[in-house]
């Protein structure tokens, strides 16, 4: 019997602590939360929690060690610690985090000892590589070239859980959500490369109309440019990541943005009330002589937009108008919006989430043909068990530790899914699981998106 360590036991961890158990796997989740381990487990004789922090390395070698591949659910920062432990030991490994350029410079220790680091098997990256990969090569196949390919990927509450100006609610990592509003971004539109600061991230989103779900904003999403290289496309004018958020987030998180109240710049907060904190943010962006004493019309005049604004009202239902002593010292803006937006926006146990994916591709062909393919996904969480980012990042990472175990991975050094003998069976069991993109071939140009 096969024996699993699995670091960490987060928002994401259930399905893939279930989905191995019930294949009669033994499995170790190690964590610093044992009683949510211990849920995760059920009362199952084959799961086993023990408490263990992240800076503990001794122990951390010594579970490696004793265990026959270890599943990271840490935070990225911890992947290339977990690596170097499995290296010694010759263990192979599972993330589904990106690989870091640290990860990725171990891949010639991680061939000399024989074993795989397979990164990046969740939904975003994960899945979103493995369905399009399966399209791209089947372009290639067919001698053609993909011209344009726009990959974009939500986790967003279900409609009728999308019920607070945000329209939005944190079913993982929720500080890592607000973090990605201060990425920069890049990517290619037709020829031109777009190279986006953090401040104007939210500025232009364009609009796709999904079905069931109505329209939806886009924003990129990091470097883009890096994927025709790795998707093996070198031929593409257009190289697009974006992430779907429902109508309203951009706008308000680029008044957030303006405001400065998601940067980690930390400043003396003592006796602050939230209102206090926002008049202090107006003050370092738009020094007046004499400062209006309603809050919304300083906002208005300093920002340039309507007091009515979608913006506006958001922020003021998230509380930060509001007198109310915040009771911090030494703090940062993005602590103090973060934590209100967890306290407001976390998705409710008797709430759904979802998770809308969708690529869509220009193929042109050697007899002069050109194609519009689109492959999508509407995953639905359930109330009974799990949330669908939850399973949509867990299940295939749950999927490739079982594909190494049993021998049909036996590729060695740090990868990705991106290869043919990955990607069809993960995606071919994830389809027996519910889990599946919906391919659409030969649609008319006006399907493209312009």
């Amino acid at each position: 019997m096969n024996n699993i360590l699995i670091l960490g036991s987060g928002l994401v961890a259930r399905p893939i602590i279930q989905y191995l158990l019930l294949k009669n796997y033994r499995v170790t989740i190690a964590s610093n939360t044992t009683d949510r381990s211990d849920l995760m487990i059920a009362g199952n004789p084959r799961g086993t929690s023990v408490f263990w922090e992240a800076s503990d390395e001794i122990s951390l070698d010594r579970m490696v060690a004793a265990h026959d591949i270890t599943v990271s659910l840490l935070p990225y920062v911890f992947h290339v610690m977990v690596a170097k432990h499995c290296i010694n030991h010759k263990k192979n490994m599972v993330t589904t985090s990106y690989v870091k350029p640290e990860m990725r410079d171990l891949d010639q220790a991680a061939r000399e000892a024989g074993i795989i680091i397979l990164n990046e098997m969740g939904l975003d990256p994960g899945i979103d590589h493995m369905s399009a990969m399966r399209i791209i090569d089947g372009i290639h196949n067919r001698e053609g070239g993909v011209l344009e390919f726009y990959s974009i990927c939500g986790a967003l509450p279900a409609p009728e859980a999308a019920d607070n100006p945000f329209r939005y609610k944190f079913s993982w990592s929720p500080k890592g959500v607000v973090m990605a509003g201060n990425n920069d971004a890049m990517f290619l539109r037709h020829g031109k490369v777009v190279d986006l600061p953090t401040r104007d991230l939210f500025k232009d989103p364009f609009r796709v109309t999904f079905p069931a779900i109505g329209e939806l904003e886009v924003y990129p999403n990091r470097d883009s440019l890096a994927y025709r290289e790795i998707y093996g496309i070198p031929e593409a004018q257009t190289m697009f990541r974006g992430t779907f958020r429902y109508k309203g987030w951009c706008e308000t998180l680029d008044v957030m943005k303006q405001l400065n109240l998601i940067s980690n710049d930390r400043f003396n907060m003592t006796d602050m009330t939230y209102a206090g904190m926002m008049r202090h943010q107006l003050m370092n962006i738009h020094p007046l002589t004499h400062y209006p004493s309603d809050l919304t019309t300083h906002i208005a005049l300093a920002l340039g937009i309507s007091e009515e604004s979608h913006a506006i009202k958001a922020l003021r239902w998230l509380g930060l108008f509001d007198e109310t002593p915040m009771n911090r010292g030494i703090d940062s803006t993005f602590e103090v919006t973060s934590d209100l937006m967890i306290e407001k926006m976390s998705l409710g146990q008797t709430e759904r989430d979802m998770v809308v994916m969708q690529h869509t591709f220009l193929a042109a062909f050697s007899d002069g043909r050109k194609e519009v393919i689109r492959s999508r996904m509407l995953d639905f969480g359930t109330l009974a068990t799990d949330t669908s980012i939850a399973r949509t990042v867990a299940l295939p990472a749950a999927i490739g530790v079982e594909m190494i175990l049993c021998g049909e991975i036996a590729l060695t050094g740090v990868h990705i899914p991106v290869i043919p003998e990955i990607y069809n069976p993960v995606l071919d069991h994830l389809e027996k699981l519910g889990i599946q993109m919906v391919e659409e071939y030969e649609l008319p140009m006006s399907e493209m998106i312009v």
